[in-house]
């Protein structure tokens, strides 16, 4: 609490390959009084990393938080090659609508190096909010092996568990992208919270919702319209009807807000050698004894999302992006 009364706010990392969505949940959070971000770190995923810092300077501007550091991550996955997804989020990786370049630039240190800074400097209060390849956290673990004791929780916007992937028929995009990146981080002893496409695929914002915050001039909702082009595109296409998807957004409002969701414990590992490589696999076989489990390793189970109120997260980042 503040000398006020008023709750001191969250810290919150974000790291990201923005990305509309990613864009989309930076602004949401950007409205949120009880959160404060006090970094970002980019990473290759949607974009090349450097290209994801850019955009990220650019969404920090629009949305006020010209303070806020951008950290530059790794250029590449930890073993396999780069691969991005501009076919989905435009050339730019905001619809072609990216701007000019910000006036800032990005921080001196890497991106895990700044996790590391971070974490140390909020011990026991850092929440990670990870909407991109896991590639970043992996190398902050390796720069400082007791990170999971120093920050709070993670949150991760990843796995496909119960339904089809987008990248594979097993694998979402961003634990495909970066497999090895993916198994040290669930196996690394995080409190582990994981929203997967299980439950972002219920995010689904039709045209009716997407016109209302065009309608309004902030900065936030003018940005976030313009760059929806190429992936409300994509997504209306694949639909059948006029919408998409904000997967990266209803993470946000999660972590924000975790009683949006129901949950189960189940430990994760991430196929790194299978013909579902880069999948995030649960054991979800029914009736075998605990000694029979799949996943023998003793890793602490993540918390997954299994059910979300879409509906209301939905109504938050509308009213978060039209009244910013």
């Amino acid at each position: 609490m503040t000398q006020t009364g008023i709750p001191t706010p969250r810290p919150v990392v974000i790291d990201t390959d923005p990305g509309v969505d990613d864009a989309w949940a930076i602004l949401y959070l950007a409205a949120q009084p009880a959160i404060e971000i006090v970094g970002v770190g980019a990473i290759h995923g949607n974009v090349p990393t450097q290209q994801a810092a850019d955009n990220a300077l650019r969404i920090l501007d629009v949305a006020g938080l010209a303070q806020v550091p951008v950290a530059v991550g790794h250029p590449t996955p930890l073993q396999q090659p780069l691969l991005t997804a501009e076919v989905v989020h435009g050339t730019d990786d905001l619809g072609g609508h990216a701007g000019p370049p910000s006036q800032r630039r990005p921080s001196a240190e890497s991106a895990a190096e700044q996790l590391v800074r971070l974490a140390r400097t909020y011990p026991g209060e850092l929440t990670v909010l990870a909407l991109a390849p896991l590639t970043n956290i992996a190398l902050a673990l390796r720069l400082e092996p007791q990170l999971p004791q120093l920050v709070r929780k993670v949150v991760y916007m990843g796995g496909a568990f119960r339904v089809p992937g987008n990248t594979s028929p097993w694998a979402d995009a961003n634990t495909w992208h970066d497999p090895e990146a993916g198994e040290e981080v669930m196996r690394a002893g995080f409190d582990l919270r994981i929203v997967p496409m299980d439950v972002t695929e219920s995010a689904w914002v039709d045209d009716e919702w997407l016109t209302e915050i065009a309608s309004h001039d902030t900065p936030a909702a003018q940005f976030a319209t313009q760059v929806l082009d190429t992936y409300v595109g994509i997504y209306s296409q694949l639909g059948g009807r006029p919408g998409c998807v904000m997967h990266d957004p209803l993470a946000a409002a999660l972590m924000v807000d975790p009683s949006l969701a129901t949950y189960e414990e189940r430990q994760v590992i991430v196929d790194l050698a299978g013909h579902s490589r880069g999948a995030a696999l649960i054991d979800d076989r029914v009736g075998y004894p605990p000694e029979m489990a799949s996943i023998t390793d003793g890793r602490r189970p993540a918390r997954i999302a299994v059910t979300a109120d879409a509906a209301t997260a939905m109504a938050r980042v509308r009213q978060a992006l039209i009244s910013s």
